[in-house]
């Protein structure tokens, strides 16, 4: 199959609907997705020592003020493509160009259009959450005056007020990764690489970043982010490209992707939430059959459609399982991830 991906977008980006969902109300003032990538990469590979490749022949663009993840398993080449644009790492091969400079002969001017923030807050946990956003415009050559007024904004946009004068040390992890994510926009970038931003996060935080996240388009900032979450890949990106074993396996939008499976799943809930692991023996057979404690259900791919449905049903009566609900629905992010990456083979 071809590398060579364009990510596309639907009519409505999906930070738009992520904003309305959120209600933080900036998809009033419009958003700046453009046409023009801002990110390309043309049959980029890099083989580290051992003779390994991380990344083969990768191809894909990300068009400016757009929202796009990159998905895979660990080890599928993520954070290696985040390090390649970043200027972290050079490519064996290939050629890279970010907010229109190339990565290896004009690393310098890649680095001064972006940002960059790891699993790890890149912060000094003795200094105030202020201190710090006033350190990083002072290091990116702000005057002093010029890096409080942007902290002061800062703090506003990111609902810190309440934290900036205490020690970052003090910070629960949300308020750190909101931190952190402001100090990447202290001097705003053309693009902000986000390497896995809510991993260790409860729920209620996570979704506080990715309001912050799906807000960024409305500064003309272009995101590329990796997640493990493909929740948050669902709700946040325009586009979507999942990588295995260092090549492009699929991408396009979530919808594109959840069309892409081609069938629909079955999906049980009984009534008694106890009966899952019986259910789970019952469906063991079906490939890819998933349980879900937490939701209290069971799915299976159902690819004969309602004839799929009757003989779910016929093995819930097999076990005398009462069903508070069945039902065909389509497959989630989760379901389309694991259908599409299940036949990869490590090199």
């Amino acid at each position: 199959m071809s590398n060579n991906h364009l990510t596309r977008w639907t009519s409505e980006p999906a930070h738009s609907k992520a904003l309305r969902h959120f209600g933080t109300g900036a998809e009033d003032r419009g958003f700046a997705v453009s046409y023009e990538p801002v990110i390309e990469l043309r049959n980029v590979g890099k083989t580290f020592g051992g003779g390994v490749p991380a990344l083969r022949d990768v191809s894909f663009s990300v068009p400016t003020g757009s929202i796009c993840a990159l998905l895979g398993h660990n080890g599928a080449g993520k954070t290696t493509t985040i390090k390649i644009l970043s200027t972290l790492i050079q490519p064996s091969s290939g050629q890279a160009i970010v907010a229109g400079y190339d990565v290896v002969r004009q690393p310098g001017k890649v680095r001064a259009n972006i940002s960059v923030t790891g699993q790890d807050a890149s912060l000094d946990i003795l200094l105030t959450g202020r201190e710090n956003l006033v350190l990083f415009g002072r290091l990116r050559g702000m005057r002093r005056r010029d890096a409080r007024i942007r902290a002061d904004e800062l703090i506003t946009q990111f609902d810190l007020a309440h934290a900036a004068d205490r020690p970052v040390s003090t910070y629960s992890g949300g308020m750190r990764r909101r931190i952190d994510i402001a100090a990447a926009l202290v001097v705003p970038p053309k693009v902000l690489f986000l390497d896995e931003p809510t991993t260790g996060l409860d729920p209620r935080s996570r979704r506080d970043v990715w309001s912050l996240v799906a807000s960024l388009s409305a500064q003309d900032v272009t995101v590329l982010l990796t997640t493990q979450y493909l929740e948050e890949a669902d709700v946040l990106s325009d586009s979507i490209i999942i990588l295995d074993a260092g090549q492009i396996i699929a991408s396009g939008t979530a919808d594109d992707l959840k069309r892409r499976v081609g069938f629909s799943y079955c999906q049980v809930t009984p009534m008694n939430p106890d009966d899952l692991s019986r259910i789970d023996v019952a469906l063991a057979d079906f490939e890819e059959s998933e349980i879900d404690y937490d939701a209290g259900t069971a799915s299976v791919p159902a690819p004969d459609g309602v004839a799929t449905l009757s003989e779910v049903l016929r093995r819930m009566d097999q076990i005398d399982v009462e069903l508070a609900d069945i039902s065909l629905r389509k497959p989630s992010l989760d379901e389309v991830f694991l259908h599409l990456t299940k036949p990869s083979v490590s090199p």
